[in-house]
């Protein structure tokens, strides 16, 4: 595919708004005071009407890569990722994609982010965090992109920018509960999360969590601060723990030859909690973890970090 190269810093749309060092309009305060928030307003109201009549191609993906123009912004101690989005009515995976943020806690109070007048996503040619990989992965060989050159931390850098394009559940779950750390440090993947056949019965079922083979008595470790809210021997999942989080998550060990902890208890990141055994309904020693919000199941795989 030939693919349009957009030189964002030297092909910027005149504005009137004041031009930063790196060539970007310059926003001050997020109001209708400032010039450079009306002509962001106004850039991306525009845009949003752009993008209601927008089939991905990679000529439409070019002319609204024409309609693209960035603004700069300095963090505030008060803002957060959530009221910047908001704010400039930008989803923040737009924000979060074009300023290689890896998590809240990577937006600084002093710092430069930038806000695309367009939403979608931007993925970098270089990625470097597990979300920029979980981003590029989801999206091999996936049509209607157009690369552009960023200016960003006084360097270009290429995108691919997916016009219109927002963060699965997925990729929305991994950016906002950074926190979560593998269960185990050494481990296999026996069985992903998904659609498998049942090892008992031989059924097409859903395997709503993941399965990690590792020596029995290998140590299992809280993957977040929360509470032990279940503890005790259940007939599938053996000697089992679930833990509350916060924003409603929950994680559930199984199989567990040890349960190290107790009901009730107050446990942190990285605590040890269990060790690995082969209880309840299981072909050989492995953990099986889950991860719920709301009671929902997530593919694990998408949520922890090493």
């Amino acid at each position: 595919m030939t693919l349009a190269i957009f030189f964002i810093f030297f092909c910027l749309p005149v504005c009137r708004a004041q031009q930063s060092a790196l060539g970007f309009p310059e926003i001050k305060e997020l109001n209708t005071r400032d010039l450079g928030f009306r002509q962001l307003m106004s850039d991306v109201e525009a845009n949003r009407r752009r993008l209601a009549a927008y089939r991905p191609s990679e000529n439409a993906a070019a002319q609204m890569a024409g309609n693209l123009t960035i603004y700069q912004y300095v963090i505030r101690s008060s803002d957060d990722i959530l009221f910047l989005a908001a704010r400039t009515n930008i989803p923040y995976s737009a924000l979060v994609s074009l300023n290689r943020l890896s998590s809240p806690a990577s937006l600084t109070a002093g710092n430069v982010i930038l806000l695309p007048s367009c939403h979608g996503i931007f993925i970098p040619s270089d990625a470097k965090s597990d979300l920029e990989l979980i981003l590029g992965a989801a999206r091999e060989g996936s049509q209607g992109f157009v690369e552009l050159t960023i200016m960003l931390e006084g360097s270009p850098q290429v995108f691919r920018f997916f016009p219109g394009a927002d963060f699965t559940p997925t990729e929305r779950a991994y950016f906002l509960n950074s926190g979560f750390r593998f269960p185990l440090h050494n481990y296999r993947i026996t069985s992903p999360y998904g659609m498998r056949n049942d090892p008992f019965t031989g059924e097409r079922t859903m395997h709503q969590g993941i399965d990690f083979a590792a020596p029995e008595g290998t140590s299992v470790y809280a993957i977040a601060d929360g509470t032990v809210t279940a503890a005790g021997f259940d007939s599938v999942y053996g000697n089992y723990i679930i833990i509350s989080h916060s924003n409603n998550w929950t994680s559930l060990y199984g199989h567990l030859q040890i349960i190290e902890t107790a009901l009730r208890s107050e446990v942190k990141s990285g605590n040890l909690i269990g060790r690995v055994g082969s209880t309840g309904q299981s072909t050989g020693p492995h953990l099986h973890f889950e991860l719920r919000q709301d009671g929902r199941a997530f593919d694990p795989m998408g949520n922890l970090r090493h």
